[in-house]
């Protein structure tokens, strides 16, 4: 049987009958507390602060990064709180697809969930990308062959999403145990390149500002106030992944309580890492030098290493990328098995076998970023640059939708239960979702990222074609659906 809701034509969505055992071979496992959740969320985020997040140097200077990187911060704040909230009242795997669903209807949790699809994604690919980069220049340092020199760098990775690949199909609590690890090992390693460049003497904070103002500027502001606006993309990047708490919600034990303080503990622990690599690595190496840097934090120790010590030690630092591809490996896999699971996406997607893991979630989410890396690269174009804005964008648009999921959802299901409510309420929610629309619209509109708008574009196109003509007529009424569907008044459940 199959029930077609929501109006007609364009505008209407079919719920599918399924087979008996559909959501037994869909089950999740409860396995971690607010700890285990801490982790997975610090582990997705924490490779910001090794690469990627210093091309804002590039865009506006250090002054200007500094700006973007504490208005970025604030954006994260609200919007956290926000979603911590709707976490709390729905507690699905779903996260963003599920809140816009609810606010928006069909065609609302599809473009969100879409955009979360695309932004971890290309976020763990753009992690590969640089966790290559890093490892190739630390077997350089170490024997002096690297596989990017002689045509390979693919090798790298296909072997470092073949690992991860691998640890997350293991089970849910194998990929939370990890992700503790790495989380704390990278952190430890954060912190202690903050106290080693310290008391190394190498520290030079007039070095902060070596980059050479442009006509009318100052050292602060070396290209001007404007420049701050396109720099806010990569101050996302030491955050970018932490909303992604609410995929594990069917993983973790008392979701509503633990989602809410994970957050606040993640937010927290990357606001400190942050501040010790905005303020030190630059200093240690001089903003100019480090603008351009594919490895900043390696670079900083090698400033402040001795020679075959800086290449041994600098070894560790790779753990933070690690962790970061386990962290966001975790988070598309859920993504796409929710929207799956609830006829959004092919339904095999959904599938989780004896270990309660989404594999071929996994296994599709790792292809497609493969795929993206190597048409890029071999394309003539700098991949990682290329990857992490379209990343950066998919991230912004499911950020903009889900603070106006929240503030619909304050206005139509006011009396839904909340176990947690945002201390910023309505409008914190509409700060947070202005400031997603302002790194929107500096992606759009700076010619650095056009490619990146172009391929969002594509894809958004063409996933609309899909949806219209298939999967808006194979929906299935998953916990998601169930919930949206009842307007808030249906039993949350989960079919374990």
């Amino acid at each position: 049987m199959s029930s077609t809701v929501s109006g007609n034509g364009l505008g209407s969505v079919t719920y599918v009958a399924t087979e008996k055992d559909y959501f037994k071979k869909r089950q999740l496992k409860r396995t971690t507390g607010a700890f285990g959740l801490w982790a997975i969320g610090v582990s997705a985020v924490v490779s910001g602060d090794f690469s990627g997040w210093n091309g804002g140097i590039a865009q506006a200077g250090w002054g200007g990064f500094l700006i973007a990187a504490v208005v970025v911060y604030a954006m994260y704040v609200l919007m956290l709180n926000a979603i911590s909230e709707m976490a709390s009242a729905m507690p699905h795997t779903g996260g963003a697809y599920s809140f816009a669903r609810a606010a928006m209807g069909p065609w609302g949790g599809f473009f969100t969930g879409l955009a979360e699809t695309v932004e971890y994604v290309m976020t763990a690919a753009t992690i590969v990308y640089f966790s290559s980069a890093y490892a190739d220049s630390i077997l350089m340092d170490l024997t002096g062959f690297s596989l990017t020199d002689a045509g390979y760098q693919w090798v790298w990775w296909l072997g470092i999403y073949a690992i991860f690949v691998a640890l997350n199909w293991a089970g849910a609590e194998t990929s939370f145990r990890f992700a503790q690890v790495v989380s704390i090992a990278a952190l430890a390693i954060v912190a202690f390149f903050g106290v080693y460049a310290l008391f190394s003497g190498k520290v030079d904070f007039s070095s902060l500002l070596d980059i050479k103002a442009t006509a009318g500027n100052s050292s602060f502001l070396p290209f001007g106030v404007g420049a701050i606006f396109f720099a806010m993309p990569f101050a996302m990047w030491l955050f970018l992944g932490i909303e992604q708490l609410p995929l594990a919600a069917e993983e973790v034990r008392e979701p509503e309580r633990n989602i809410p303080k994970a957050s606040r503990l993640c937010i927290m622990t990357l606001g400190i890492s942050a501040l010790i690599v905005v303020f030190l690595n630059p200093a240690v190496l001089g903003s100019a030098a480090l603008g351009g840097s594919d490895e900043p934090l390696l670079d900083g120790f090698r400033a402040i290493l001795p020679g075959n010590l800086a290449a041994v030690l600098s070894a560790f630092a790779l753990v933070g990328l690690p962790a970061s591809v386990q962290g966001i490996t975790f988070a598309y896999g859920r993504n796409l098995y929710s929207l799956s699971r609830a006829g959004y996406y092919p339904a095999f997607l959904s599938l989780t076998g004896k270990r309660k893991t989404p594999y071929w979630g996994l296994v599709v989410g790792a292809i497609i970023g493969f795929a993206a890396l190597f048409i890029i690269a071999y394309g003539g174009e700098g991949a990682g640059s290329v990857v992490l804005n379209i990343a950066v964008w998919g991230a912004v648009l499911a950020y903009l939708l889900q603070m106006v999921s929240y503030v619909l959802l304050r206005k139509r299901m006011p009396n839904i239960k909340r176990p947690f409510v945002s201390r910023f309420g309505v409008p914190g929610a509409v700060v947070a979702g202005l400031l997603s629309f302002a790194i929107f619209v500096a992606v759009l509109l700076n010619p650095d990222y056009r490619l990146a708008v172009y391929v969002m574009v594509g894809i958004y196109l063409a996933a609309t074609v899909f949806f219209a003509v298939y999967g808006r007529k194979h929906l299935v009424l998953s916990p998601e659906e169930e919930f949206a569907a009842s307007g808030g008044t249906a039993a949350y459940r989960t079919h374990e």
